[in-house]
């Protein structure tokens, strides 16, 4: 309630209400109806710049926002994943597979490497959150490089493997003629002396005692590239190239089993024992080379022999005897 206000009139002795005066009255309306537009104004404005009040195109917008954020977090955390489950097998790939293939290992540096040249990340620039968006980019981008070139190394892991199981399988890893079958093992490698002239000298192979015709087995894949009676002192006799530089012979042969260009797998029957060529009993001669070089063939009878047949056998393999041929 306004206050009404009043003035002493010393004509009528006695107060008289002041009346204000319409221009005032007015300037005094104007003037309440602009604060109050100023204050509602000013009102307006704190409000939108607070959450206290918003429009429900700004709640979506904020639902979207969080949902966003809640969606970089899970992508976050998958990438750690994916980063942790690719280290591992890099480190197996490196530390177990190429080392066991005794391929050279992929460097660390190669595996990390980013992108050089133009900036690939120039289009993510210029938003609130362009750092945050290319670095989880470049993440992935690095992650998907490593991908690949794990994925090329495990290619190369694959052909390797091929290639050791066609090598493991080429070797001549069996003794060629049966334990059940023979009588003994009668001379090794090494020095010896020669039944015929009886002079020592050097036994390039193992002679094998056995009856004739006892069935002799190829020691490794591979492909017969001699079957003859042209090489002096052999008599009748095979050469079988199991490829990686590895060539076994066998000689002295009663006949044969394969015919030049046959190829063969490891156990296959090539022939039978003889008493052929320079030989003074019927005898299997078995010789392995590796590169042209005559190498002793008792290193490699892993493939057939138990560790106490393997013993019985170098020690009579050791012994400088006589050798059969």
């Amino acid at each position: 309630m306004s206050k009404v206000k009043y003035y002493y009139d010393p004509d009528t002795l006695s107060y008289r209400k002041i009346e204000p005066k319409k221009s005032k009255r007015y300037r005094n309306v104007f003037l309440f109806l602009l604060g109050s537009a100023l204050f509602g104004f000013i009102t307006l404005i704190l409000l939108l710049n607070t959450n206290l009040v918003n429009t429900p195109r700004e709640l979506s917008l904020q639902r979207e926002v969080q949902n966003y954020e809640l969606q970089f977090e899970i992508l976050d955390k998958k990438m750690e994943q994916m980063e942790q489950v690719l280290a591992n097998i890099e480190d197996r790939d490196n530390n177990i597979y190429r080392l066991y293939f005794e391929a050279n290992p992929i460097p660390e540096e190669q595996r990390r490497a980013g992108f050089g040249g133009v900036n690939r990340y120039k289009s993510l620039e210029g938003f609130n959150n362009s750092e945050i968006i290319i670095d989880a980019t470049k993440r992935l981008d690095i992650i998907q490089k490593q991908m690949v070139i794990q994925s090329k190394s495990l290619d190369e892991i694959a052909k390797l493997a091929g290639e050791k199981e066609k090598l493991l399988a080429a070797i001549p890893a069996i003794q060629p003629v049966r334990n059940k079958d023979l009588k003994r093992m009668a001379s090794g490698f090494g020095w010896r002396t020669d039944p015929f002239t009886k002079a020592r000298k050097k036994h390039w192979g193992m002679d094998f005692t056995a009856p004739r015709g006892t069935p002799i087995f190829a020691s490794g894949d591979g492909k017969v590239i001699r079957a003859d009676n042209n090489s002096s002192g052999f008599g009748k006799h095979i050469r079988i190239d199991h490829g990686y530089g590895y060539v076994s012979l066998y000689a002295h042969l009663s006949k044969y089993n394969v015919t030049k260009g046959q190829k063969v797998k490891r156990g296959d029957l090539i022939g039978f024992v003889g008493n052929t060529g320079r030989s003074e009993a019927p005898h299997l001669h078995y010789e392995v080379r590796k590169d042209k070089e005559r190498i002793n063939p008792i290193n490699f009878y892993y493939g057939s022999l138990s560790p106490q047949e393997f013993e019985n056998m170098l020690k009579y393999a050791t012994q400088e005897n006589q050798s059969l041929d």
